[in-house]
């Protein structure tokens, strides 16, 4: 594969992103095309630019380098730039991606390019769903949903959050009157939600058992919810049981 690898810079740090630019300032193979401040800006780079590749911060405010990957919804290649995060170091080497740690030696950046444009001409890269799911470490049960909207990002908090529900390969979350379509799947976002707050009613819906107005038998085996919103949920006999636990 020819060609300059276009190459996004994100930290948080205004002086991280000027020693990477003078690290790389002397390699004819490498276009830094932009420098994000933040994981917001990131986002917005990756939807807008393309890049081919990304030396990214993972402790960042707003959004983490996780949750930039989370939302970038293509395939780009990883450079993760970390300062003490040993249990994500060891998942990515793991998933032979690779990484620096803080604060990066010029060596050591110059050797992580090659191994990716390596990466890079045989296709050999890790999906950035799979690499988020292994390397990011657990915090208990999600406390917000991102969804991307072009290049833009929604922040939904999990209590303002009514009903997930799968699509094709995605899923969508309503939300005060409003649907948002995320690639996830359900058991991700069943994953990711707390079991005492969100039930997983029937194959297809999640539901935020807050929203519940009542329950009504539909037909054997098989019950109608009505959420405070008026809008209506299947419930299947195995999803009843769940709620009745919970009720």
């Amino acid at each position: 594969m020819s060609g300059k690898l276009r190459t996004v810079l994100v930290d948080d740090e205004a002086p991280a992103r000027a020693l990477l630019r003078e690290y790389l300032a002397d390699r004819e193979d490498v276009e830094v095309v932009a420098e994000c401040a933040n994981g917001f800006e990131a986002v917005k780079a990756i939807a807008e630019l393309a890049p081919d590749l990304l030396i990214l911060d993972i402790q960042m405010p707003k959004l983490d380098g996780f949750e930039v990957l989370e939302l970038a919804e293509r395939e780009v290649a990883v450079i993760f730039v970390t300062a003490y995060d040993e249990h994500a170091v060891r998942a990515f080497e793991v998933h032979a991606v690779d990484y620096l740690l803080k604060p990066p030696a010029r060596d050591r950046l110059h050797q992580a390019i090659e191994r990716t444009k390596a990466r890079r001409l045989v296709a050999a890269g890790v999906p950035l769903r799979e690499l988020v799911a292994s390397a990011r470490p657990r915090r208990g049960p999600a406390t917000r949903i991102l969804v991307r909207d072009g290049a833009a990002v929604h922040v939904i908090p999990v209590e303002e959050l009514d009903v997930v529900q799968a699509q094709d390969d995605a899923v969508v979350l309503r939300s005060r009157g409003k649907a948002y379509r995320k690639q996830r799947t359900l058991a991700e976002m069943e994953a990711d939600l707390d079991p005492a707050r969100f039930v997983r009613v029937h194959r297809s819906f999640i539901v935020n058992i807050a929203r519940l107005a009542r329950i009504d038998l539909y037909a054997k085996d098989s019950r109608i919810a009505t959420l405070a919103d008026g809008s209506k949920v299947p419930v299947s006999r195995a999803g009843y049981a769940r709620l009745r636990e919970l009720l």
